[in-house]
């Protein structure tokens, strides 16, 4: 009988990615996080014997020999749009431990996420490398050779028929989450590898949710409205896209519903939580926090749209990401329970530190439903209907809802 499916998990953050590969049948062997505020809420949602608080510059992957799934979420900071910009340059860029862990542990599949900055032109050539090291792994960088040299060695293979390594079939996609119903606009990258020797052919799972849907929900149908008892907006809440989409589908004999489900809001993921307070009356991480304000470009995530991304910062919590923007006009801040939520974590998942570090890796995270989609679809792919091989004993706190 083949053994359950153990996990690798990088730069495990807040376990969002974590989380959503144990519900589908991993077991992790280790959860590797520097940050100790972090570590500490995988302590309190997973086996605090695999979690590793260490710098993944320092730590040994050929002690767990080969696994399964290679997972995590490299640093961002590097690649994001709103960084410095960096890139390969940046002493943050975690990438070629990645491919590390890759060589070293041999998975069957890796996953990983990262920001859409990722694909700026800026880093196209970068990118192609990083691409390039994941298809060919055993092919290191020597210690004198700079990446660029080296990407030209991994060029030469690509073109070779000699090469008889350990190779990956790579593929790359720019995702929306809003897209696979979770109620936040959250664009990333997301880079899976699967052994070629493996002979599996696997494609990003389809888009299931649409803003047509949701304008035809709220705007023709009306149905949106009827479900959580409140009246119809003014469309001033909208930003301009949604609203050219809502004149246009109203200028159109549209006579049947799009064929994918509205994209989700933060009424409809709210719904059933009571306004917060300043003692957490309702839950320990439902606390209000004052001293919200609207300006140039931070207006906030309106109730009845998806929210907007929710952001790590750079220098604390940028407010206009992390805030609620209800009808009114009126708003205030999202609690860590509220941003938890948006972000798809169970709602008993716990998350460690004061408000703004909490927000901090809630941001950073992956949200556990579009890992769940993921794993899901490559499990499938990879693994099938080994049984045996999907059901791993839960690690991680029981009784998520």
């Amino acid at each position: 009988m083949m053994g359950r499916i153990s996990g690798l998990e990088l730069f495990s953050g807040a376990g969002g990615l974590a989380l959503a590969l144990e519900k589908n049948g991993v077991r992790h062997e280790a959860l590797v996080e520097w940050n100790k505020d972090a570590c500490e809420t995988l302590r309190q949602n997973f086996d605090e014997n695999i979690v590793h608080n260490t710098d993944i510059r320092e730590f040994d992957f050929s002690q767990y020999g080969h696994v399964d799934i290679v997972a995590g979420g490299p640093p961002c900071q590097p690649f994001s749009l709103g960084g410095k910009h960096k890139g390969s340059m940046d002493d943050r860029d975690m990438f070629p431990y990645v491919c590390e862990a890759v060589s070293q542990c041999t998975p069957d599949v890796y996953i990983f996420e990262n920001v859409k900055g990722l694909l700026r032109e800026s880093f196209s050539i970068y990118f192609q490398y990083i691409l390039l090291r994941l298809t060919y792994p055993e092919i290191k960088i020597k210690p004198t050779e700079s990446w660029e040299d080296h990407l030209k060695s991994l060029r030469t293979t690509q073109l070779s028929s000699n090469y008889s390594g350990i190779k990956y079939k790579v593929k790359f996609c720019l995702i929306d989450a809003a897209d696979y119903g979770i109620p936040q606009r959250r664009e990333r990258v997301i880079i899976v590898g699967i052994r070629d020797d493996l002979n599996v052919e696997w494609s990003f799972p389809k888009k299931t949710h649409s803003l047509e849907s949701l304008v035809w929900s709220q705007f023709v149908e009306g149905d949106y409205w009827k479900k959580h008892d409140i009246k119809v907006p003014d469309l001033d809440c909208y930003d301009s896209r949604t609203r050219n989409t809502i004149e246009r589908m109203h200028g159109q004999a549209w006579l049947y519903p799009p064929d994918t489900k509205p994209w989700r809001t933060v009424r409809d993921q709210l719904r059933g939580i009571p306004p917060p307070d300043e003692t957490g009356t309702f839950h320990p991480e439902h606390i209000r926090r004052n001293g919200a304000r609207v300006y140039p470009g931070h207006t906030g995530s309106f109730v009845d749209y998806p929210a907007k991304t929710i952001k790590a910062g750079g220098h604390g919590v940028p407010g206009g990401e992390n805030m609620l923007r209800n009808s009114d006009s009126t708003v205030r801040y999202f609690t860590t329970y509220e941003a938890k939520r948006i972000q798809t974590f169970p709602k008993n998942y716990r998350i460690h530190g004061s408000w703004s570090e909490s927000m901090r890796q809630i941001g950073n995270a992956v949200p556990v439903e579009i890992g769940e989609i993921m794993a899901r679809s490559l499990i499938a792919a990879v693994w099938g209907n080994e049984s045996s091989k999907q059901i791993a004993g839960p690690s991680a706190v029981a009784g998520f809802g």
